[in-house]
């Protein structure tokens, strides 16, 4: 009984320590062959970020005023959402309009009130 024992216990030792030897499904790349590293995702350029700041505080000046026009806000959202693809063009384009909108949001502050009836 303790030579069976002693039989199965070393046949499942060895199969065991087979397992633990072969490369497993993700070790089975060939030899010579090395994972390429990824490219790096393009960067937003530096005019781009301060583009978007400025966007950003124009746009924030103006709500606090109660000036904020809807066009100058989906620039800014439109503009963000390049920003989180890296897109530095559109991002350019958008925050400019956004700032664009947001100012002329705040002038229209300063034009006289009109009067209907007089």
């Amino acid at each position: 009984m303790s030579r069976i024992l002693f039989t199965l216990t070393s046949a499942t030792l060895i199969g065991l320590a087979a397992c633990a030897t072969q490369p497993g499904p993700t070790a089975a790349a060939k030899p010579g062959e090395s994972k390429a590293a990824e490219p790096a995702k393009p960067a937003l350029s530096a005019d781009a970020q301060a583009a978007l700041a400025a966007a950003q505080a124009d746009v924030k000046a103006a709500r606090a005023k109660n000036a904020l026009w809807t066009t100058a806000e989906d620039a800014l959202k439109a503009a963000e959402a390049a920003a989180e693809k890296n897109d530095s063009a559109t991002v350019l384009m958008q925050a400019k309009r956004a700032s664009n909108q947001a100012r002329l949001g705040m002038e229209q502050l300063n034009y006289p009130p009109i009067r209907i009836g007089d």
